[in-house]
């Protein structure tokens, strides 16, 4: 067996090859481009060894490690990805206080080389760049949500300035009467010298959801008794953020679409579970990547960083401790998001939160029973191909 050990950079990579039993290097460190010239000089390199005997390790890291990575897989090659905190972790364990492109690659080639009953790394088995697009494209989700967050409590922020009172006017926010009023004239002065008539006109929406109780004749005399402050730059600040706050949500609309596609053709088992949706159910196929690379449920609970921490010596037990919040963040929030529907929708998980609770378990501690009971459900559903059935819970 030869151990290859491939350093990821932005424009170049570094390899060497070494033989698992003697340990010694065949080839020593080496670069090559991170384009189609330097793979297939780095595939010249390989040639004179056979695919079988071959295990190409990497860190799993960033993204400038993709194109190579499916370059390989589509040579059918053995590809092992590591995290990175495991090689750091090799190299201050053998002493190193060195660090640079070169000497990576020997480390590399040691955690494959390690003889421990747990590996250190994962085999990518399946070339699935599918899942890397979903994956993309649910955090994009993710950050596109916070940005609006942002967004709408800055405007939130500017209203308290010029028409504090605005928002008692409305049974809920950001609504289209709602939003065309501010973007039209910006604070309470604006509305309390308007004529009646134009005011009117931001009224006059036709639509599904678009009548409120609110009238123009009110908001014109509540604007007159507001105590908002007169502010050109707040104007303008209320326009620029409600024009962003519109274009976020038309982009999240398209991310939608395109991921509600990805859904129907992953056509996943854990649809099958109330409360998860076509966006949280690809955001979770997408974070766990291929489900073969876990052995048991325990992995992606791991993974998905909501494992109990515990911490036991001979003198001292912790028997109070939070989750780890080690692995995808991104995962532990799609599961936080939707672990409140899952229980309301679900008899067994809220019969289990209730049991969470009667044992003295606070709220996010019950919640977070919920996520691992949740996890080992998706683990099974995603391992035999099964749909979700309440009746066989226990």
């Amino acid at each position: 067996m030869k151990l290859v050990g491939i350093d990821i950079g932005k424009n170049k990579h570094f390899f060497c090859i070494m033989d698992k039993v003697t340990g010694e290097i065949i080839v020593s460190p080496t670069s090559f481009l991170n384009n189609k010239d330097g793979f297939d000089f780095f595939i010249q390199k390989l040639k004179p060894y056979s695919k079988d005997s071959l295990l190409i390790g990497m860190e799993d890291t960033g993204h400038y490690h993709f194109s190579l990575l499916k370059y390989l897989l589509d040579n059918h090659f053995t590809v092992a990805l590591i995290n990175p905190k495991t090689t750091d972790f090799t190299r201050k364990l053998q002493g190193g206080i060195t660090k640079n492109d070169e000497l990576d690659t020997f480390t590399i080639c040691d955690v494959l080389d390690n003889h421990e009953r747990k590996k250190l790394y994962r085999i990518t088995k399946v070339n699935r760049f599918d899942l890397y697009e979903q994956k993309q494209l649910t955090r994009h989700h993710h950050n596109l949500k916070e940005e609006l967050n942002v967004y709408t409590n800055r405007l939130q922020k500017s209203i308290d300035i010029v028409f504090p009172e605005f928002n008692s006017l409305f049974k809920s926010k950001y609504g289209t009467i709602y939003m065309n009023i501010l973007k039209t004239f910006g604070s309470a002065d604006n509305i309390a010298n308007t004529d009646i008539r134009i005011l009117r006109k931001c009224f006059d929406i036709k639509g599904r959801g678009n009548r409120i109780s609110l009238t123009p004749e009110k908001l014109k005399e509540c604007a007159k008794a507001s105590i908002g402050i007169p502010s050109s730059s707040e104007e303008i600040k209320i326009k620029h953020l409600i024009d962003q706050i519109e274009l976020i949500n038309e982009q999240i609309s398209e991310v939608d679409k395109k991921i509600e596609e990805f859904s129907v053709q992953n056509n996943s088992p854990i649809l099958s579970i109330p409360g998860i949706s076509h966006f949280s159910g690809t955001s979770i196929l997408a974070e766990l990547g291929d489900i073969c690379n876990y052995s048991k449920p325990s992995q992606i609970i791991k993974f998905a960083g909501v494992a109990p921490y515990h911490y036991e010596s001979s003198q001292y037990n912790a028997k109070h401790t939070t989750i780890t919040k080690k692995g995808s963040k991104y995962l532990r929030k799609t599961l936080y998001q939707i672990i409140l529907p899952v229980i309301r929708y679900n008899p067994v998980f809220q019969q289990y939160y209730q049991l969470k609770l009667s044992q003295g378990k606070g709220h996010r501690c019950a919640q977070g029973h919920c996520v691992r009971k949740l996890l080992r459900i998706i683990y099974h559903l995603l391992n035999t191909n099964q749909q979700f059935d309440p009746k066989l819970l226990r």
